[in-house]
């Protein structure tokens, strides 16, 4: 197979896929299955598709397997968990009269290889009270961390900050 010849399949991939995906956002939105709807969803989908499937690089960054799936959801209720964790954590240090706080930059590894799954990894430690993603450069993110300890080490603050999420994300993401 030439080169021209994948470029093409993935291409066709890709616009189908987009085609899908686009098509069942617009049943979810529209909760509609009066023909109308259906029709004009297709037409909106079709466009959506061509328009933008050339565009959406970051799709290669999803894996598409069966095991897919409940690693997303595996991962959706890490986060939810952390997420609520993190809310109480940082509720309890603004209600404590000390405010028991260490902030500190701290630089964290990633094996996640996608721009996708640094970008989910990025947000989903930004998303969570008390870290703030700053910065993304090769397999290293710059973490802004309200609770360090004194002189965290690469290891460490990886394994606190990064490890809980990756595990899930490597599930779905490259």
């Amino acid at each position: 197979m030439t080169d021209m010849e994948t470029t093409t399949g993935d291409g066709l991939q890709r616009h189908l896929l987009l085609f899908v995906l686009s098509f069942l956002f617009w049943l979810l939105l529209t909760t509609s299955f009066d023909p109308q709807e259906l029709i004009t969803g297709l037409l909106v989908s079709g466009v959506v598709a061509v328009v933008t499937a050339s565009r959406l690089e970051v799709l290669s960054g999803i894996r598409w397997a069966p095991a897919a799936l409940p690693a997303m959801a595996r991962f959706l209720g890490v986060f939810t968990v952390a997420l609520l964790r993190a809310n109480l954590d940082m509720a309890r240090r603004v209600l404590s009269p000390s405010l028991p706080i260490q902030p500190a930059l701290v630089e964290v590894k990633t094996g996640l290889r996608s721009d996708l799954g640094k970008l989910l990894l990025a947000n989903s430690i930004t998303l969570t009270p008390g870290t703030l993603s700053i910065d993304i450069v090769d397999d290293r993110l710059l973490v802004h961390w309200i609770d360090s300890s004194p002189g965290s080490d690469l290891e460490s603050a990886t394994r606190e900050i990064v490890s809980r999420f990756e595990t899930h994300l490597r599930g779905f993401l490259r």
